[in-house]
């Protein structure tokens, strides 16, 4: 039984995939399950200090199971998971694998206006969530949400052991989220087969041993903490994971000192926090082994001063996206290659394409958008047939809308973007989705938001408004009229500017592109508002 509105891999790639052995028709449950038995009595978890084996998560999330099973939830069903982190995110993914259910991996910051439309264009009939009022608007607007559970709730449930389910191992085990650049994101679905083998493709890269340790302090609903590899490559390794919730110095350098922590996933601007901090002459950081870095590029500098504050740390830069393909450099790369790149990819059957505007591949060394397919990477959105058919050339490659060219070596280098994105710390804000709410001010004649240099976050946005004629605008009632639509913090502009017209292209559109410089050349980094 298929799930309608997933694009299936091609038998003929399925059929090589199986037999070059990347898919083992296995799904996450049979796969964890066996994991949960195998080291019962070893630590799993970590989290607010309570140690947690392998055999009590498993019989946690079999209880779960039961219940979910009982209230009603099915094979193939679809619910929101909008869970922080903590053992109940990981309890709960596990329960929905075991019935098969198909969780859509909401981020914690998301409010009412995300929420809503992964209900709506996934159908989902259950919100597990932490706000009982962003869980009532939404039940209201949405007549399929036929379950809403409270963390509170969720923690109090048990029940018998779901029945044995034959889940197919083609069908998704999650709905992860796009960058979202046409709007709100768009919901990718990962197979059981695809995404684990995701995941073993990464660990293979990071020397995980049963003795490692990772500190997950991420949010787990994002790919990078949960699959690459993330909280599926530790346990698949019978290693340990330490579950944070803060993302402060001292807190994850104490965490880090306190459980002999070995290994760190994060992205460049919270490195560049703690190292700022000093905290971090304060600690023996000297248990981690390898820091994972993605979400953004990082830069020379930033990368010696990691290795400055974790003497016995390799510093490994990753490129990935949750559509699927994984750059990672190798502990063994040439030093050139590991200061300059984002890698290789993971598999050897991940095909990589360099192309121009006409879908031509340039020449190695030229910069070109990244296309590409492979073993783990989607071959369509969910439910979203227009816009797939702009996403993927004819013959199934992945247009990532990200610009990259060849190094010599065989690595890669991200050279930026096609994609209109402002990229804060990791995070991909659609600017047009941000767009489209401030269109609707009724001080608002005209809107752009662009991305500005941020030392810390990369970049940060900058909403440049054309008023209507008479009207003014701060930058505190764009973001309490923001808010009140309902829209996630992070997504906020931090900066607003005032202005009576856009530069615009050879083709008649906002150049945003001279915004930027226009602002740059201002010389002005503060906030109007």
């Amino acid at each position: 039984m298929a799930l309608d509105g997933v694009v299936p891999f091609p038998p003929d790639f399925a059929a090589r995939y199986r037999r070059l052995g990347y898919w083992q028709d296995r799904t996450l449950d049979q796969v964890f399950s066996d994991l949960f038995a195998e080291h019962r009595d070893r630590i799993a978890l970590i989290s607010d200090g309570a140690e947690i084996t392998y055999g009590a998560l498993g019989e946690r999330a079999s209880a779960l199971a039961g219940a979910l099973y009982e209230s009603g939830l099915r094979p193939l069903d679809r619910v929101v998971l909008h869970l922080p982190n903590g053992p109940e995110f990981i309890y709960l993914y596990f329960a929905l694998q075991k019935i098969g259910v198909v969780p859509i991996l909401a981020l914690a910051p998301h409010r009412r206006l995300e929420i809503d439309h992964f209900v709506r264009l996934a159908g989902a009939v259950a919100y597990f969530g932490t706000d009982p009022e962003l869980a009532a608007q939404v039940r209201a607007a949405n007549s399929c949400l036929a379950h809403v559970v409270m963390l509170d709730e969720l923690k109090q449930m048990s029940g018998r052991h779901a029945p044995s389910l034959d889940i197919d191992p083609d069908d998704p085990c999650a709905l992860l989220l796009s960058g979202g650049t046409t709007g709100i994101p768009k919901l990718i679905p990962r197979t059981h087969n695809d995404y684990l083998y995701n995941t073993r493709a990464a660990a293979a890269v990071q020397e995980i041993t049963p003795e490692s340790c990772q500190l997950s302090v991420l949010p787990l609903a994002h790919n990078m903490p949960l699959a690459c590899p993330g909280v599926q490559g530790f346990l698949m390794a019978g290693a340990r994971i330490v579950v944070g919730t803060s993302t402060k110095a001292p807190d994850v350098f104490e965490l880090i000192e306190r459980h002999r922590v070995t290994h760190v996933a994060g992205v460049p601007a919270l490195y560049i926090r703690w190292m700022a901090d000093p905290a971090a002459g304060k600690h023996d950081l000297g248990s981690v082994r390898l820091l994972q870095s993605g979400g953004q590029r990082l830069q020379p500098e930033v990368r010696k001063r990691m290795a400055e504050t974790f003497p016995n740390a390799f510093v490994q830069e990753n490129f990935g996206m949750s559509e699927g393909t994984l750059f990672f450099v190798r502990p063994d790369d040439p030093e050139e290659v590991r200061l300059e790149t984002v890698g290789r990819p993971v598999s050897p059957d991940d095909e990589v394409r360099i192309t121009d505007e006409d879908g031509r591949e340039v020449p190695d060394g030229e910069v070109g958008e990244l296309t590409v397919r492979g073993p783990y990477t989607l071959r369509g959105y969910y439910r979203a047939a227009e816009y797939n058919v702009r996403q993927f050339t004819p013959d199934g490659f992945y247009r990532s809308g990200d610009l990259m060219r060849r190094h010599p070596s065989g690595s890669y280098l991200v050279e930026g973007r096609i994609k209109d994105l402002v990229n804060r710390g990791g995070e991909k804000i659609s600017a047009e989705e941000v767009e489209n709410l401030i269109l609707t001010h009724p001080a608002v004649r005209n809107v752009a938001c662009i991305p500005l240099p941020d030392p810390v976050l990369g970049e940060r946005m900058c909403a440049c408004v054309i008023p209507h004629e008479g009207r003014t605008l701060t930058l505190v009632e764009l973001s309490a009229y923001l808010t009140e639509m309902g829209i996630a913090k992070f997504k906020l502009p931090e900066r607003l500017e005032l202005m009576d017209d856009f530069p615009l292209s050879t083709f008649g559109k906002v150049s945003k592109k001279s915004l930027v410089e226009r602002l740059r050349a201002s010389g002005s980094t503060a906030s109007t508002g």
